[in-house]
């Protein structure tokens, strides 16, 4: 005789998988400045992502060991700190210049999509899943990321007093795996606001890796999932706008194994804290051994470090290099 089990449905919660390409290309992280230098800016741009995005390709294609990579590409546009123009305006504009340039972009996602998508908090949930990586020596004084809303790599400078006198000696801070040297990082991820809390670029941006690596769960169903527009006009208001916009017919998934951005070098301190983020982040660990499954049975090397399946390729920003401003990459 069979002994019938019973269990709550809760006691088996179900992390749902995603379709996965090989690689997530992005072809811009502009803002609204960006926009504003109207469209020999973009076209600047894409022309310059067009070089790198054919070596990002060559290189997906080396990993896999010579076979035809998936790729999808994808364009991130700022409706978080400022609004600027209409949809109806902005995306034929984007898509002309990347069709000029010979690109083309699959999904196009907003901003703020990665603070609240689909009325989930994403970036709420992403910050209760930091765990930081107390320095050696520490003793719990200092106040956790949720309280604080910065999060360092390492030990801050702290100011101590000698056990005889009132001198107080400075202590440099320490980075926690420094190698022979510490390079100390803090990244403010949020200030507080009169309308509440305002998410930092660096944390939205740790979100938007997150969500391209397909790695973002809410009650173990995927999040930031993209969603076709069928009118052929685009809405003149942001937020009438799906928070992931897929643009061409039959793409590879939005979701990939690893991620590359491309990007102009003004960006580079902000993607430096987008790593130390992500190495502090809980990620869900069935998510994560789902993609190891797939990754081992396609025979395809995914590093174990979330952090280290980002990369980037930063360029020189054409438009301050024209006025002598910019940096050498």
């Amino acid at each position: 005789m069979t002994e019938a089990v019973f269990r709550e449905t809760a006691a088996d919660p179900r992390t749902q998988s995603v379709p996965l390409a090989h690689l997530s290309l992005e072809l811009g992280h502009l803002y609204m400045e960006d926009f504003e230098a109207g469209p020999e800016r973009l076209r600047e741009h894409f022309a310059e992502v067009r070089i790198w995005a054919d070596a990002a390709r060559a290189s997906a294609a080396r990993l896999i060991g010579g076979r035809r990579p998936r790729i999808s590409t994808c364009f991130l546009i700022d409706d978080y700190f400022t609004r600027f123009s209409t949809p109806a305006e902005l995306i034929p504009l984007i898509l002309a210049e990347a069709e000029r340039a010979g690109l083309v972009i699959d999904y196009l996602a907003r901003e703020s999509g990665c603070a609240v998508a689909d009325r989930i908090e994403l970036a709420e949930s992403v910050m209760h899943r930091l765990v930081e990586s107390p320095p050696p020596g520490s003793y719990g004084s200092r106040p956790p990321v949720g309280q604080t809303g910065w999060l360092a790599n390492g030990q801050r400078t702290a100011p101590t007093r000698s056990a005889l006198a009132e001198i107080v000696t400075w202590q440099p801070p320490q980075e926690t795996a420094a190698r022979n040297h510490s390079i100390f990082m803090d990244v403010e991820l949020w200030s507080e606001t009169d309308r509440g809390r305002l998410w930092s670029c660096p944390f939205l941006a740790a979100v938007w890796q997150l969500a391209r690596l397909g790695l973002l769960r809410h009650l173990g169903e995927p999040v930031l999932v993209a969603q076709s527009w069928s009118d052929p006009d685009y809405p003149s208001d942001w937020d009438r706008l799906p928070p992931l916009l897929k643009l061409s017919d039959s793409p590879a998934p939005f979701n990939a194994y690893r991620t590359c951005t491309l990007m102009p070098n003004r960006f580079l301190a902000v993607e430096d804290a987008v790593r130390l983020i992500l190495d502090q982040v809980d990620v869900d660990s069935v998510a994560l051994s789902q993609i190891a499954e797939r990754s081992a049975r396609e025979g395809i090397a995914v590093p174990e470090a979330v952090a280290r399946r980002a990369v980037y390729v930063f360029y020189e920003d054409p438009t301050n290099s024209q006025t002598g401003q910019g940096d050498s990459a």
